[in-house]
């Protein structure tokens, strides 16, 4: 009967010290799921900016005389502006990225998407 109970005691023990032993593993998890976090917070400012130039490229865009701005669509990441879409001549795909390069924000700006139209308008 006393071995019984020693027998217990020792595996009660012994399941206790591997849960506690696994308790800094758990930590070390949950300080990576934070760092985790943290870092996809560190992002969400570049996306704003990121969206707050694509607008602001589409306005000026659009308030520019000698663009039309409807055949043409404007996208950002990490401040490098993408424009595809048709210009109606190599003059005004010029024009296009010049505009787009003087928005506060746009590191560079690519316009390999942005094909120039046969048919004049």
């Amino acid at each position: 009967m006393r071995t019984h109970h020693l027998f217990r005691k020792t595996l009660i023990a012994a399941g206790l010290v591997a849960a506690f032993s696994a308790v800094p593993f758990a930590q070390v998890a949950a300080q990576d799921a934070a760092m985790q976090k943290q870092s996809d917070n560190q992002t969400v400012p570049d996306k704003t900016a990121d969206a707050w130039i694509t607008t602001k490229v589409k306005s000026e865009l659009a308030t520019t005389k000698g663009i039309k701005s409807t055949d043409i669509s404007v996208s950002t990441t990490d401040g490098v502006v993408s424009i595809t879409g048709t210009a109606t001549s190599a003059t005004e795909k010029a024009k296009v990225a010049q505009v787009a390069r003087n928005v506060k924000g746009v590191k560079s700006v690519d316009t390999s998407g942005l094909s120039v139209s046969d048919t004049a308008r």
